[in-house]
């Protein structure tokens, strides 16, 4: 069996780039080895955890409401069945659509195990019938798009299912008496929030002297208050894990460091220390492809490998490993395939953390600017002279521009608060364009909505900003 494109992995990047090259009139087969289209981010990543945040974020508006606003309802009754239900329907429908538009496009799919044999073949494993009788499909082009797993430290696989890692989390077996989350990552607040929200008492256990080590400071500072008090104070930073040991219907747990020394039983562990490219044991050796340190498969801007046959989008592909950075690197991949001059060059690639209150930024970070030198001025808007913010009772949340002091360009955006991760998006549309702080002030937002502080933090930068007094420095 051969075909023109073969597209190995069928996640966000996978299936965009097969989508995409049969919209264009390519012939193309689409391998996935799953019984379903999706990838991680689909059937255990970001799609489930986020309808399970969901529900966390009802309940917790629930409770903010009784707290803060006299409005009292009765304690939740969590159905676990009927939420793991619900959360399965989400992955089905999704996985469905998938599953017709391959169909409507003419996309073969084969649900198979691809190991390549060489630069141009594939040898495919699985029940599928589609898989020709020889077990062989090559290729003249194959994108590389074969994502990643969650790292298990081998001191931490104890071979007990009551240590998890993400995607055991979001299974949801049941709602633990104790969660301990071990790494101080996105992935563990996220599932941390959701825990503890349907009635776990969760910890958090981070190597590192601060959560989410690779984002503002300035916007962790208001995420870092709400989750100690959510998790009642149970954040051990600077702090090592020892030793896991499954006792009894426990995990036993040792710590070492100054906030918590000692032994500790939790009824669940989830490790959440980070993910690795699934680059080993699908016969790369037998290709030109290199692999990185890290296992990343390294490419060019035109997502081409150092095998002329072969492409590499998404996590496989490096940093940063996010469902949106691979299906845009599809495009790109097909595209420099089919003979066009593209390649993957974008100015802000957004990031977004969905705890509570959300996190997000596009461009420049601050730290970064500094460590690299590139000049820069910082415009801070506090959420608290929002009117929306207040009238949500939610105002710990601020916007933050990082501008060029010579021209005025936004190099890059930072915000916390409900709904951060919609509102970059005007930062990402921003800097693509090249924008002048100036361009986002002088554009009408409505008010009063959160959007305005985009707004509001560009007027802080010449010292304007109707709500605050902050003059500007001369």
């Amino acid at each position: 069996m051969h075909s023109p494109i073969v597209v190995l992995g069928g996640g966000p990047g996978g299936y965009a780039a097969a989508f995409l090259a049969a919209d264009e009139g390519a012939e193309v087969v689409l391998v996935e080895k799953e019984p379903r289209l999706g990838g991680t981010c689909l059937l255990r990543g970001c799609i489930p955890s986020k309808a399970l945040l969901h529900v966390a974020r009802v309940i917790s508006e629930t409770q903010e409401l009784t707290h803060d606003w006299g409005v009292e309802f009765a304690a939740p009754k969590i159905d676990v069945d009927k939420v793991r239900g619900r959360k399965e329907k989400v992955i089905k429908t999704l996985s469905e659509g998938l599953k017709g538009l391959a169909k409507r496009r003419k996309v073969t799919v084969i649900n198979a195990t691809g190991t390549f044999e060489n630069s141009t073949t594939l040898r495919l494993e699985g029940d599928d019938p589609s898989i020709p009788a020889d077990g062989k499909l090559t290729f003249d082009h194959c994108v590389l798009a074969t994502g990643s797993t969650p790292a298990m430290p081998p001191a931490f696989d104890i071979g007990s299912d009551r240590v998890m890692d993400s995607t055991g989390a979001l299974a949801l077996a049941d709602v633990p008496k104790s969660l301990l989350v071990i790494g101080g990552g996105y992935i563990g607040l996220e599932m941390g929030t959701v825990y503890t929200n349907l009635g776990a008492q969760v910890s958090v256990v981070e190597l590192m002297d601060g959560l989410l080590m690779g984002a503002d400071r300035d916007l962790v500072k208001p995420l870092h208050k709400r989750l100690q008090s959510l998790f009642e104070d149970r954040i051990y930073l600077n702090t090592k894990v020892g030793s896991l040991a499954a006792v009894d219907d426990a995990v036993e747990v040792t710590f070492e460091g100054p906030n918590k020394f000692g032994v500790e039983r939790y009824d669940r562990v989830l490790v959440s220390v980070g993910r690795r490219p699934n680059s080993r044991n699908i016969g790369l050796e037998n290709t030109g492809v290199e692999l990185d340190q890290r296992g990343f498969a390294q490419c060019n801007k035109k997502q081409q490998t150092s095998d002329p046959n072969i492409y590499a989008i998404g996590d496989v592909a490096g940093e940063p490993m996010l469902a949106h950075k691979a299906s845009h690197e599809a495009r790109v991949a097909i595209e420099v395939i089919l003979g066009k001059p593209v390649e993957f060059d974008k100015a802000a690639i957004p990031a977004v953390v969905f705890t509570d209150p959300e996190i997000a930024w596009a461009g420049l970070t601050e730290d970064e600017a500094k460590s690299q030198g590139i000049a820069h001025e910082v415009a801070i808007y506090p959420w608290a002279a929002s009117g929306r913010a207040q009238a949500l009772g939610r105002t710990e949340g601020l916007t933050k521009w990082l501008i060029d002091p010579e021209t005025d360009r936004v190099l890059g955006c930072g915000l916390v608060g409900p709904g951060a991760g919609e509102l970059v998006a005007e930062a990402v549309l921003a800097i693509e364009m090249g924008c002048e702080v100036r361009d986002i002030t002088e554009s009408v937002h409505a008010h009063p909505t959160l959007s305005e502080t985009m707004m509001n933090a560009g007027e802080v930068h010449f010292g304007t900003a109707t709500e605050i007094y902050k003059p500007k420095r001369s």
